[in-house]
């Protein structure tokens, strides 16, 4: 086994959000290609779209999972350029027996990744993904004879129709009286085909920033973290606008900034959807992972709902929500899971939301954001090998054992004054993420710090 596999099988194929890698490191052609086989063994010659992102090895790696579907009988169909939501739409919406998705997300341009996605447009899960890992580093490929080979189709009308189903989900007619002024930073991502369409269609007047697809990123990195988008928050508060939107690479999650150009975090936009769904539907269950703010158990307390706490991970969310039967899940990273449309992440689906709670309440977005609990969200992280992670996370939780913790996913502890922070290994990056809450941005902070320097304290004894 080449030298990149045993370390792939060492750290496993899929983390917390599919197949991610350097590319040309851990991800090359031939990889790509030998997963694909994989994927397609799996598929059993079944139908299966793929779509990609703009980076700049995504058609590349787009070519290397087709060759190795269509290898094992597969029939592939083409989805082209688009956001990860519009592919996951197409699935179901063409019913495909799965779909593949190149992208990796959030992450840095030098990244790219793999998401397997099942008929109903969900990824994959865990136990589903584990077997397709067997298939791959057991070399069990399925490879078609000669004359039985899977063929190749384009599957035409992947974002209109992506763009139409959102629509039915919201007042569209509302929304066009309000005459919105948006500005949409799509970070040079996918969002570009898809979100200022959408909201031009909706009446909405629309700007926008970095929305040429370019996988090399100029404009900001991937990750709409606060940090990376004061250009839109200048933006919005220069031309008056009404909000303002930020997507990461594959337009699967969204952040906000209001009319006042403050940025914020995915916790209170999810928390203001989930307050008006409840308002509708009061007593439902609303998904969301540990890393997620206290804020959105206030809300769904308030309007007796019930909140399902999870790990990390869109996948779990989404597949929690299915078992459960929610309607509606979101995380603090900007996704938002509305199962209406389809229970995965979805930023053009939460804009829309958002634009549809503006519409009837006549409220402007700072107003209705300030009308919920208010907490302080700070977020940390500190390398760590991935061979190190298990071992970190054990002395952690050792020396955290006189405290009230949750281990969930990763070790989260909770303060007798609701603040809290969780720490956790990332699922796709060599790195351990801190995520502290409390009731003043300092105290938020301070735990960050804290908590930063066990982690590296720990790390430097394993060393």
């Amino acid at each position: 086994m080449k030298e990149d596999e045993r370390k792939m099988k060492e750290k496993r194929l899929f983390g917390t959000n599919g197949i991610r890698g350097v590319v040309n490191r851990e991800l090359t052609p031939e990889f790509a290609l030998n997963i694909a086989q994989a994927i397609g063994t799996f598929f059993n010659r079944g139908k299966v779209l793929v779509g990609y992102d703009g980076r700049t090895s995504s058609p590349m790696l787009a070519k290397a999972v087709t060759a190795g579907l269509t290898s094992t009988g597969c029939q592939v169909w083409h989805g082209g350029m688009a956001p990860t939501p519009a592919i996951q739409y197409a699935v179901k919406h063409l019913r495909m027996d799965g779909g593949v998705m190149i992208t990796a997300s959030h992450n840095p341009p030098q990244y790219n990744g793999i998401k397997v996605m099942a008929k109903d447009g969900v990824e994959l899960p865990r136990e589903k993904e584990v077997k397709i890992e067997k298939i791959f580093f057991n070399r069990k490929f399925a490879l078609a004879e000669w004359n039985s080979l899977g063929g190749i189709y384009e599957a035409s009308g992947v974002i209109e129709a992506y763009i139409e189903a959102v629509k039915k989900h919201v007042d569209t007619a509302a929304i066009r009286e309000k005459r919105f002024k948006v500005v949409v930073d799509a970070g040079n991502g996918v969002g570009s085909l898809t979100l200022p369409r959408l909201l031009r269609e909706i009446g909405c007047r629309v700007l926008t920033l970095n929305a040429n697809v370019d996988g090399t990123f100029p404009g900001r990195l991937p990750e709409p973290r606060p940090e990376n988008l004061g250009e839109l928050a200048s933006v919005v508060k220069s031309v008056g606008a009404d909000l303002g939107v930020a997507t990461d690479g594959d337009a699967d999650r969204a952040i906000f900034v209001d009319d006042r150009g403050e940025i914020h975090w995915g916790d209170r936009s999810f928390a203001l959807i989930e307050r008006y769904f409840l308002m509708e539907h009061p007593k439902e269950t609303i998904v969301t992972p540990v890393s997620s703010s206290q804020l959105i158990k206030d809300v769904a307390d308030e309007f007796d709902g019930k909140v399902v706490w999870t790990k990390v991970g869109s996948i779990t969310v989404a597949r929690t929500m299915i078992k459960v039967k929610a309607k509606l899940g979101g995380e603090e990273n900007g996704g938002v899971f509305y199962a209406p449309h389809q229970p995965v992440r979805d930023s053009a689906m939460t804009t829309a939301l958002i634009l549809d709670i503006m519409a009837k309440t006549g409220g402007k977005l700072s107003e209705l954001l300030e009308k919920l609990p208010k907490y302080y969200i700070e977020k940390g992280k500190v390398p760590c090998p991935h061979e190190l992670k298990e071992k970190v996370l054990r002395e952690l939780v050792g020396k955290l054992k006189n405290m009230k913790i949750d281990t969930i996913d990763g070790v989260k502890i909770w303060f007798e004054d609701k603040s809290s922070i969780l720490i956790r290994p990332s699922g796709t990056e060599p790195l351990y993420r801190l995520y502290a809450e409390a009731r003043t941005r300092r105290k938020a902070f301070t735990l960050i710090e804290k908590y930063e320097e066990i982690v590296k304290s720990i790390l430097d004894k394993l060393k």
